[in-house]
């Protein structure tokens, strides 16, 4: 496999709300808006030099030989899905953006700026683009000016704390949130993936599975035994760059952590953080024969 390496912005762009969407039209109509908004943004890359690398999920995933063309195309792709609804459903898209060095190889990209800028868009909020203090001194003196530091964080592979910046990209700025320029907001680090195991199976939840399902149903992710356990009884998931347990059980969910604290969760969710156990109706007390370890992965969570 040919490799090179080559300087690029890496931007990706991915639909608010689908699950909700999903929730509320049904699968075939939420598809097909999700669809509609993806087409639209990917006609928009190659008007600004741009090259659509994939999708992943409901995001989009594209390429610019330079930081201004980036932003412009970001800046394009949100006021056209506002403008435009796609099927004439209200949608909105976040983007984040990173300008670095990437790995190219058989037509996809590889490497710390892709993690960079797929982490941005996961902090980003609907509506907004996020853009790294190095893409920012990159970018020609008109653009910039469009550029507000919004939070400070320490991306993958640096200690060093550095701005970043939201384009304020509407021309009506009415509902813009003003800045507390007194207070210090420093964005929630990406901390690595969560591993869970049971028994001889292993998983990964980061950015490519966002969620594992447990319970005795054969379809499950991790298939329980114990009548303990309901059918679909628990889920973990990541959002974000925090990793929940949301029980849907009869006989609630027990977490037991490193620490030695255990947590009875019932009908409700929990924060994992660090490593632990996981059983299904049944205390760490009663020593159950079936459970499932975390712990945290050093891997990227946004590594695409």
């Amino acid at each position: 496999m040919a490799k090179e390496q080559e300087q690029l912005a890496v931007l990706f762009a991915d639909v608010c709300g689908s699950t909700a969407l999903y929730r509320e039209l049904g699968d075939v109509s939420a598809y097909e808006i999700i669809g509609a908004c993806l087409a639209q943004a990917s006609e928009i890359v190659p008007r600004y030099r741009g090259r659509r690398i994939k999708t992943i999920g409901d995001a989009l995933m594209c390429v610019f030989p330079s930081a201004d063309e980036s932003l412009l195309a970001a800046s394009d792709i949100l006021a056209t899905i506002a403008n435009n609804p796609p099927r004439g459903h209200r949608t909105s898209m976040h983007v984040g953006l990173h300008y670095g060095s990437v790995i190219s190889a058989e037509g996809d990209v590889y490497g710390d700026t892709v993690n960079a800028a797929s982490y941005l868009t996961a902090v980003a909020g609907a509506d907004q683009i996020l853009l790294t203090a190095a893409t920012e001194a990159c970018l020609s003196p008109a653009l910039k000016a469009s550029l507000r530091p919004l939070f400070h964080a320490t991306l993958k592979g640096s200690a060093e704390e550095l701005p970043v910046y939201q384009m304020l990209w509407r021309t009506d700025a009415v509902e813009l949130t003003n800045v507390n320029l007194s207070q210090h907001r420093f964005l929630p680090a990406d901390r690595g993936s969560l591993l869970l195991t049971c028994k001889d199976r292993m998983l990964r939840i980061d950015h490519q599975r966002g969620s594992v399902q447990i319970g005795r149903n054969s379809d499950c992710d991790f298939v329980l035994t114990d009548m303990l356990a309901s059918r679909v009884h628990a889920s973990v998931h990541v959002q974000r760059t925090s990793f929940y347990l949301v029980d849907q059980s009869t006989n609630g969910t027990f977490v037991l952590f490193d620490s030695g604290e255990e947590i009875h969760v019932l009908r409700n969710e929990l924060r994992l953080q660090g490593a632990g156990k996981i059983s299904a109706g049944l205390s760490f007390n009663s020593e159950p024969h079936e459970f499932i370890e975390f712990r945290p992965d050093r891997r990227a969570l946004y590594r695409v």
